[in-house]
């Protein structure tokens, strides 16, 4: 990592916004899909299509050349959603060497193979340790970065030094960036909190004020920390950045994709029609059949991650979706985090 060159491959808003802020400690290459916007990029220094308004460092180069971005990094962070993460990733293998640490921005879970987004990278970087494929993750709404507001955020990776590393790579005056060796919890955490965002968003969209936003939180909260404890996650990770930070965050801010996916259809909207009005991906709408399949293989009950995908996958309408959590069987709070 001694060169300080890091490479941010995708260029969404949260992508360019990583670039923005490494850019802080390093030059960074941003790789752009589209070439006319890598060129726009360069030369105006804004993402129009992504990140309008935001003027970018002049230490960030874009380019959409994925190998020659890839090839002299000495640091890789993956910023692809995870529909399309393995893909991306297999075209740059053979530029990425094998000791470089990956760091993934996907709050995903891969579709069919329910892996998370580090499981993807070890699975395509057969010769990488795994101790230097990480995450970087908490409550960053990426236009709230991208203009400087304070906020923290956390890199989970195995290997202590590198982890270090990164720490201060990523750490500016404004991004404060706190270490966690827990990947599978912050992967976790991650992932779900945008599930139970889409049923905060549909009971906002119903009309539902704060005491049952707070409820979906705090169930949500304990569903989310079921799964990452059951895979194998510290339990004091849900309590933190990447678990509850994230999850209030993206529960209650309006800047959030999947929080307003879920108002849509709360109003009665289509799915299909709120999707394609969207220039981002809300990852939810992707990852929750996989999450829900996740939680059924090893065991875990999920019922706002079941309702959810009843709403997006089956028909169920929005409005149904508090009832049926309210009307469950009656449980203690505590025990068992049930």
């Amino acid at each position: 990592m001694s060169g300080r060159r890091v490479t941010v491959v995708g260029a969404g808003s949260w992508g360019t916004t990583v670039a923005a802020v490494v850019a802080e400690n390093a030059d960074v290459t941003l790789w752009v899909r589209n070439p006319d916007l890598a060129q726009r990029i360069d030369e105006s220094h804004e993402n129009d299509a992504y990140l309008a308004g935001i003027t970018l460092p002049e230490r960030v180069r874009a380019t959409s050349d994925l190998s020659e971005a890839c090839e002299s990094a000495d640091v890789v962070v993956l910023g692809v959603p995870s529909h399309g993460f393995r893909d991306v990733l297999g075209s740059s293998e053979s530029a990425i060497g094998s000791d470089v640490p990956v760091i993934s921005l996907s709050k995903g879970v891969e579709q069919g193979t329910h892996l998370r987004m580090t499981q993807v990278v070890a699975d395509v970087l057969t010769d990488h340790d795994p101790a230097r494929i990480g995450v970087l993750t908490g409550p960053n709404l990426a236009r709230e970065v991208a203009e400087g507001q304070p906020t923290a955020s956390v890199v989970a990776i195995g290997d202590a030094e590198t982890a270090t590393q990164l720490q201060q790579l990523f750490m500016t005056g404004t991004f404060r960036v706190y270490t966690n060796p827990d990947v599978v919890g912050c992967e976790i955490a991650g992932a779900l909190k945008n599930v139970v965002a889409i049923a905060a968003g549909i009971a906002a969209g119903l009309g539902y004020g704060d005491n049952t936003k707070a409820a979906l939180i705090t169930r949500g909260l304990a569903e989310l920390a079921r799964l990452g404890v059951a895979l194998g996650g510290d339990p004091l990770t849900f309590s933190g950045l990447a678990g509850m930070g994230d999850l209030v965050a993206t529960c209650t801010s309006e800047k959030s994709r999947n929080r307003s996916v879920g108002v849509e259809l709360g109003r009665g909207r289509s799915l299909d029609d709120i999707v394609a009005e969207m220039n981002m991906v809300a990852e939810g709408v992707k990852s929750t059949r996989a999450v829900i399949e996740l939680g059924a293989a090893h065991g875990v009950d999920m019922p706002i991650a079941a309702m959810v995908g009843a709403v997006l996958y089956d028909g169920v309408p929005a409005a149904d979706i508090v009832p049926g959590l309210m009307l469950r069987e009656a449980k203690p709070e505590l025990h068992g985090m049930r």
